[in-house]
C-alpha cells in the first residue's frame, strides 16, 4: 500500500459492520451428556426452563470503495439482509424449540455466530463477509469468521 493509503492500481478497500440487537432464550444442554453431565458443564446455563439474553450482533463486510458510489456495500442492503438472516429467525425466539438448526446443535455463543454467519452467507456475494461478532452480555463475545 502506497503512503497515501491506495492499494494496488489506486484502489481503496474498506470494512463496514452493522449492530443489531435481539432477544432469546436458549438451553445450554448437549444431546450427548448425561443430565448430570451437562448441570456440571453448563451450571445455571442448563436450566430445564432455558434463560435468555439480549444478544448484539455485529457484521463485518469488506471489499473495494465502489469509486462510483463511494461504498463498499449499501448500507439498506446490508440493513435488509441482516434482518433477513438473524432478526426474523433469531428475534424473540427460543433458540431450541423455534430454529431447526440448534435441535442437534447446543445454542452456545460459538454456535449462534456460526449459524448467523451460515445465514448471511446465503445473502452475500462470495468473499464479501469478513466478520461476525456476537455479544451474549457485555463481558462474554464470540467472533467468527467462517474458519
Amino acid at each position: 500500500m502506497s503512503a497515501a493509503g491506495a492499494g494496488v492500481g489506486g484502489r481503496r478497500w474498506a470494512r463496514l459492520s452493522r449492530l443489531v440487537s435481539f432477544s432469546a432464550t436458549h438451553r445450554l444442554h448437549s444431546k450427548c451428556l448425561s443430565n448430570e453431565e451437562n448441570l456440571k458443564l453448563y451450571g445455571k446455563c442448563n436450566n430445564p426452563n432455558g434463560h435468555g439474553h439480549n444478544y448484539k450482533v455485529v457484521v463485518t463486510v469488506h471489499g473495494e470503495i465502489d469509486p462510483v458510489t463511494g461504498m463498499v456495500m449499501n448500507m439498506t442492503d446490508l440493513k435488509e439482509y441482516m434482518e433477513e438472516a438473524i432478526m426474523k429467525p433469531l428475534d424473540h425466539k427460543n433458540l431450541d424449540l423455534d430454529v431447526p438448526y440448534f435441535a442437534d446443535t447446543v445454542s452456545t455463543t460459538e454456535n449462534v455466530a456460526v449459524y448467523i454467519w451460515e445465514n448471511l452467507q446465503k445473502f452475500l456475494p462470495m468473499g464479501v463477509l469478513y466478520k461476525v461478532k456476537v455479544y451474549e452480555t457485555d463481558n462474554n463475545v464470540v467472533v467468527y469468521k467462517g474458519e
